[in-house]
């Protein structure tokens, strides 16, 4: 295989996604394994209750742009991120990329 060739036609440019959010939801992730003890029991809750809770942080978020959670201690703003990140993951609706 030619390894000067490569074709990387219709692959998401995944270094185009800001790290930050990476790591935030990382974080989140962290401490919600943490909390519940099981890193995939997210996958069994409809996704309902993740659109509630990204409106909750989401609306907390906008009255106070640097809070953070008081359960978590972490910000409004990496919850909602991975709220988002689940129903994403939930809901794969009108990926036109196969390789997603």
């Amino acid at each position: 295989m030619n390894q000067s060739v490569k074709s990387d036609k219709n692959k998401p440019r995944l270094t185009l996604v800001p790290r930050q959010i990476i790591y935030a939801i990382a974080v989140i992730r962290e401490y919600g394994t943490s909390k519940y003890g099981d890193s995939e029991n997210w996958r069994t809750v409809e996704p309902s209750r993740y659109k509630d809770a990204a409106f909750r942080h989401f609306l907390a978020y906008l009255d106070e742009p640097e809070g953070i959670d008081k359960e978590s201690g972490l910000p409004h703003l990496w919850h909602l991120a991975c709220n988002i990140a689940f129903l994403c993951e939930m809901e794969k609706r009108g990926v036109k990329n196969e390789s997603i």
